[in-house]
């Protein structure tokens, strides 16, 4: 389950900055995941995505949880983690050697050796980067239906590649859940 990855945006350089993500990181765990997110959580709102993601995030995430999943159609959380619900977590109370608070640990193209994978959220989708190929991945689109099957084998994320994923068949169309209509309030005419 300990297969580190990174989660960032893109630089403008071509290069990317993000953070690092401890567990559950492979393809078939992570990128449902980011897609669902973006599509019904966030509404298509890449940039609210990339904030919750990237930028809000104090040192680093543990594990990304079943959260990112708010909003989505009845039956997606089923499918996708078999019901099961955890949430999203950062690691906490890290510190350096000699006690002190230890630094929010940045990735960029130059200091990500050591993470099997990476997600990069571009505009156009999410680039899926494998350690093995230790250079661009493949762009996933943000239209891709969260429940398509992605293959955990790094070999198989190239650069200059098609993602190496199917869609089951048959499958019904995904409609978000609407949200909840606001609390109607009455106000009263003060007594008299």
């Amino acid at each position: 389950m300990g297969s580190p990855a990174f989660i960032a945006r893109p630089d403008p350089d071509g290069g990317y900055t993000g953070v690092h993500l401890q567990y559950d990181s492979s393809p078939p765990n992570m990128v449902p995941l980011l897609l669902a997110a973006y599509r019904f959580r966030f509404g298509r709102d890449l940039e609210a995505l990339s904030r919750y993601l990237v930028d809000d995030v104090v040192f680093a995430w543990e594990e990304i949880g079943t959260d990112l999943l708010d909003g989505s159609p009845p039956g997606l959380l089923q499918r996708l983690t078999g019901g099961e619900q955890w949430p999203s977590r950062e690691m906490t109370g890290v510190v350096n050697l000699d006690g002190t608070p230890a630094e929010r640990d940045v990735i960029t193209q130059h200091s990500s050796e050591g993470h099997h994978w990476g997600y990069v959220l571009h505009p156009a989708g999410i680039e899926v980067i494998s350690r093995q190929m230790d250079a661009h991945g493949p762009v996933i689109s943000w239209d891709t239906d969260p429940r398509t099957h992605f293959s955990e084998a790094m070999a198989l994320w190239m650069p200059g590649t098609p993602p190496p994923m199917s869609l089951p068949r048959d499958l019904p169309k995904l409609t978000p859940v609407p949200p909840a209509a606001p609390a109607r309030t009455t106000t009263r005419p003060p007594r008299r």
